[in-house]
């Protein structure tokens, strides 16, 4: 028993008027994860009263963006998810026609699950055509229930803030049937006629989440801010397949196809945390803390210049006169101790090489007459040469002038 590929292509070809049973698929709703093939029967067939029968050279249909398979007493014995029409042979082998569309472990799962099976010549008693949607089941929301824990690094300038902060994740996956062999013997089985994606998505979804956190500390090593987050979600989906092989692509045939990051936010506490740090690593530059103590000074003064209460305009000047004296001399020490901090950096940084300087051939860079690593002598310098027809000073070695095109001597 077995499938022929008779044509491919568009479905309800020149095999109309030969077959005896004709299993066919409309297309398959996005809710729909596996669906009972449906069946037209015509005169030709002695088959008229059990449909979980098929009948020797029938016609199977399958259309793109479905897996075909035939399960024969509970055991899947052929497959097929290229688009085409198929003649239903009971005396060849077991077939698998997947079109390099489906796992790569597919063919082993066929050897050790889909076995054929003989009834010493009789009638099989339960046949059935299962299709697949092995298209991409999109929008499947997510979001942490608790904050997860994250490790968040801040190399910028001045920063340096390594600290460990709670975030929440929200946003949507996507995932494929990769291996229907495995979904129908581990999840679906027979069923009467729909296999629906709610019937499995909530318990996904668990597991999806807690293997997210380990996912997202796996992330975190390449020492990132969470808001970086929805830059990696390509690494992040690879980390999640990888986390979660076991219990879908191995055991259910599933694999994650792309994964989104909406949102992504810290805990209030954490934030306020951050922008502490970031505040307090920005002020290790002095100047930068000068212009914020100069910007917050003169904020001050209009507030106090403002204020039309208590001592009126006296007040308010007095004010304005402190805040002066107080602000002016901490933004003036601060913008002192930022010169400093240059001067000493422009110091501290490795002086470039003069521009009279030679290489000598043991690598050192020179200034004097004689190598101050090897006492070598520096070489002297190439003579000079002049075209003869305009005068220009060309290159040692130059055949023509690049001024007048003069054949040089």
């Amino acid at each position: 028993m077995g499938l022929i590929k008779a044509i491919s292509g568009s479905i309800g070809g020149v095999m109309a008027d030969q077959w005896k049973e004709y299993f066919y698929c409309e297309a398959i709703p996005a809710d729909v994860l596996v669906t009972k093939g449906h069946k037209k029967v015509s005169g030709r067939s002695s088959n008229t009263v059990d449909d979980n029968v098929i009948t020797n050279g029938s016609v199977i249909a399958v259309a793109d963006g479905q897996c075909m398979v035939i399960v024969d007493q509970g055991k899947v014995v052929d497959l097929c998810a290229e688009p085409g029409e198929y003649t239903y042979d009971m005396s060849t082998e077991p077939s698998v026609f997947d079109g390099g569309k489906l796992g790569k472990n597919l063919l082993a799962v066929f050897q050790n699950i889909g076995k054929r099976f003989t009834f010493g010549g009789e009638i099989p008693k339960d046949q059935r055509v299962y299709y697949f949607n092995v298209k991409e089941i999109p929008g499947n929301k997510y979001g942490t229930p608790a904050p997860v824990p994250f490790r968040m690094v801040d190399r910028r300038e001045n920063m340096n803030i390594d600290l460990d902060i709670n975030i929440r994740c929200f946003g949507e996956y996507s995932y494929k049937i990769t291996n229907p062999i495995l979904f129908y013997t581990n999840v679906s089985g027979n069923v009467k006629q729909n296999y629906m994606r709610s019937e499995i998505d909530s318990q996904m979804k668990s597991e999806l989440l807690t293997k997210l956190q380990k996912a997202f500390g796996t992330i975190s090593q390449k020492q990132i801010r969470y808001s970086e987050l929805p830059l990696y979600t390509v690494e992040i989906a690879d980390e999640l397949n990888e986390l979660m092989s076991a219990e879908w692509r191995d055991k259910r045939g599933v694999e994650i196809f792309s994964f989104g990051i909406s949102s992504v936010t810290a805990t209030e506490e954490d934030e306020k945390r951050i922008k502490e740090m970031q505040q307090a690593a920005a002020f290790t530059n002095a100047t930068a803390a000068g212009a914020w103590i100069a910007s917050n000074t003169g904020a001050a003064m209009q507030t106090a210049a403002a204020n039309e209460g208590g001592m009126g305009a006296m007040g308010a000047f007095m004010g304005l006169n402190m805040g002066q004296t107080m602000g002016g001399n901490m933004a003036s020490n601060l913008f002192a101790m930022g010169q400093q901090q240059a001067a000493a950096q422009a110091q501290a940084a490795p002086q470039a090489p003069s521009g009279d300087t030679w290489t000598c051939s043991c690598g050192s860079v020179n200034t004097g007459k004689f190598c101050s690593n090897c006492g070598n002598a520096k070489p002297e310098a190439p003579a000079k040469k002049f075209c003869t027809n305009c005068g220009s000073q060309v290159e040692a070695g130059a055949k023509f002038c690049p001024n007048c095109g003069n054949k040089l001597a």
